[in-house]
């Protein structure tokens, strides 16, 4: 079995980290495609959201670098470790800040790390009860290195963001759910029924007007209050153009489903 699993169903495209042995410990050619997989997603009308999750019982804990190394002779520079960061873990970031479309991390265990940044990149995150979160790196001497430090305040607050990144502490599901770290806590056995349950409501909407609305929520936090009210005074105008916003009008009126022709 392959380390990345990649399927789509029914407008949903699941990334399945499977090595359930290693706690889906991340290596560079998971990365790589992980990012390609992000990438190609973005075209594809098929897919209306995305479920990022892990086999086994865990979710990720990070990088797998056993193995890997080198020799003291080869002893990477300062910028050869920065590279390493920008070119495979940050592209992951990159690709989804890219995509538009929802995407939802299903935490379904222990998420340390940077395999906690990976959930945290994510648009929401639902988790299963048992599941435990930590931001690890002050355990083994690093900085966070894959987005917590972005990511997280924005999440919980500074304050809040900074006790954990300078403990390490493990957070439980619902008191991850208590600070907003996650969206949602389902018992263990319901998580993926209900993660998928809920990513297919969203795949089943309005796909271009879904994007647009992802797009102005990201833009509209990086802007002040006129920037932001004058570009989604231009996605209305848009949207009130386009087909798919008059089909979901009609269905609504109609009291019927509506039908997009991109699904």
């Amino acid at each position: 079995m392959a380390d990345l699993e990649y399927r789509v169903e029914n407008g949903v495209g699941t990334i399945l980290l499977n090595r359930p042995a290693k706690k889906n410990a991340f290596t560079i050619g998971m990365l790589d495609e992980w990012s390609e997989v992000l990438r190609g997603a973005r075209t594809d009308e098929s897919v209306g959201a995305i479920i990022l999750t892990g086999a086994g019982d865990a979710f990720c804990s990070g990088g797998d670098f056993e193995g890997l190394s080198p020799d003291a002779k080869d002893e990477p520079t300062p910028y050869d470790r920065k590279a390493f960061l920008t070119e495979h873990v940050h592209r992951i970031a990159y690709a989804l800040e890219d995509l538009d479309k929802p995407v939802i991390a299903a935490i379904n265990g222990v998420a340390v790390g940077a395999g906690l940044d990976f959930a945290l990149m994510c648009d929401m995150r639902f988790a299963s009860r048992s599941a435990r979160m930590s931001e690890g790196y002050i355990r083994v001497g690093l900085v966070p290195g894959d987005g917590g430090a972005y990511y997280l305040p924005r999440l919980v607050g500074p304050a809040k963001a900074l006790e954990l990144l300078l403990t390490g502490d493990f957070v439980e599901a619902e008191e991850a759910h208590r600070i907003g770290m996650v969206n949602r806590v389902y018992e263990d056995g319901e998580l993926m029924e209900e993660t998928r349950a809920f990513a297919e409501k969203l795949a089943a909407g309005p796909p271009l007007i879904t994007r647009m609305i992802n797009r102005a929520v990201y833009q509209s936090a990086r802007s002040d209050l006129r920037t932001s009210l004058d570009l989604i005074s231009s996605h209305m105008g848009i949207a009130q153009s386009m087909q798919e916003s008059h089909e979901a009008f009609n269905a609504f009126r109609e009291r019927r489903a509506p039908r997009f022709e991109s699904r």
